[in-house]
């Protein structure tokens, strides 16, 4: 017998949810072929089987939150009555005669899948949609045939869980403030405009004429770094909550690379794939929640970071103009910071550059 524990699966996390296991009591599984799939803060991660051998035992059932290091598997070696299937393939048979495997299961992303329990889709009984015959998250709701919801009393699972306790982690330990200001976009906006690289442009810009804003603070131990790259986190609403993939060095990108990574991030969120490494450390966030509605507001800054831009909607307001009135597209920003490293000033001088950035027209 031997004992796999649920391994660590990136810096921070201490802990995941059971989503679905490929693999049955009595069942042989081949050494890295599919054995569980488990959702940490952000993401539905694959675990891969560690060995070959039979599954004596599973510790954890779907739905339940496992500690990293905890044991979820006993494995057991050598000869064993076939009580299941055959999970993976056989290491010697030759890639030419390889076998699809016996289970059947129907093409679905993990996330998908998640879903479907989630609303209680059977995915045998469902016509996939997408590529090759997968089915994708829209037929799951075809399939469901009513509206997602969240049944009174449920508890927060997944995204809106990790966001419930970040909120709180803010709330206890950021001291913050907040100051707002309109930037005067005229020269440049229209409906076609990308509003999104303007303000990651300025951002950047802004990074690098006051830098207080783009560092992290360690306030057990009273350490404030300043980071020497500008990794900005964006978020990103979904229908499961939110989630912040980070776009690295902004500073020091052009406009295509950061628009082409910016896509697929955010394709990559929605869809629940995003990856890890995507999700780590950023050292300050851009909320551009004036896409939906809104003209400001006082955001929450998620330790260790100690600033987060907020963009509100863009309006058309009468505004001074020389010596009259003129009618000028504005849009509303927002620096809240964590105001036990971050000053005042320091967030005037960073709000003042972004302004100044994003008033040229080029």
């Amino acid at each position: 017998m031997s004992t796999f524990a649920l391994p660590d699966l990136g810096e921070g996390l201490q802990e995941a949810e059971i989503v679905a296991w490929h693999v049955a009591e009595g069942d042989h599984v081949v050494a890295d072929e599919p054995l569980v799939a488990v959702e940490t803060e952000k993401a539905v991660v694959e675990i891969p089987s560690p060995q070959a051998g039979w599954i004596a035992r599973l510790l954890a059932k779907p739905g339940d939150h496992v500690k990293v290091g905890a044991p979820i598997v006993i494995f057991q070696e050598g000869p064993h009555a076939d009580a299941g299937t055959v999970v993976g393939e056989l290491a010697d048979r030759p890639p030419a005669q390889r076998a699809a495997p016996t289970r059947g299961r129907p093409l679905a992303a993990p996330g998908v899948r998640a879903i479907a329990r989630e609303r209680g889709v059977d995915l045998a009984q469902v016509i996939g949609t997408g590529p090759g015959g997968a089915v994708t998250s829209a037929d799951v709701e075809r399939a469901a045939g009513t509206p997602r919801g969240m049944p009174a009393g449920e508890p927060l699972k997944g995204v809106r869980r990790a966001m419930a306790i970040n909120m709180a982690r803010a709330h206890a330990e950021i001291v913050p403030a907040t100051v707002w200001d309109e930037a005067d976009i005229e020269l440049w906006w229209s409906p076609k405009a990308d509003v999104s690289l303007r303000l990651i442009r300025a951002i950047g810009f802004a990074c690098f004429a006051a830098p207080a804003l783009n560092a992290q603070f360690d306030g057990k131990n009273m350490v404030r770094q300043p980071q020497p790259r500008v990794d900005l986190g964006i978020a990103v609403d979904t229908k499961d909550g939110l989630i912040v993939p980070v776009l690295r060095d902004i500073g020091n990108r052009d406009a295509a690379s950061i628009r082409r990574d910016l896509d697929a991030l955010k394709g990559a969120a929605r869809a629940r794939t995003v990856a890890l490494a995507d999700l780590r450390d950023p050292t300050i966030t851009l909320s551009n929640f004036g896409t939906l509605a809104g003209r400001q507001a006082a955001l929450v800054v998620v330790p260790p970071q100690v600033a987060i831009v907020g963009a509100g909607r863009i309006a058309l307001q009468a505004v001074p103009h020389d010596t009259g009135v003129a009618f000028r597209h504005m849009l509303p920003l927002s620096i809240t910071f964590d105001h036990r490293v971050v000053t005042g000033g320091d967030a005037a001088h960073f709000l003042k550059a972004m302004i100044e950035d994003l008033r040229h027209q080029s």
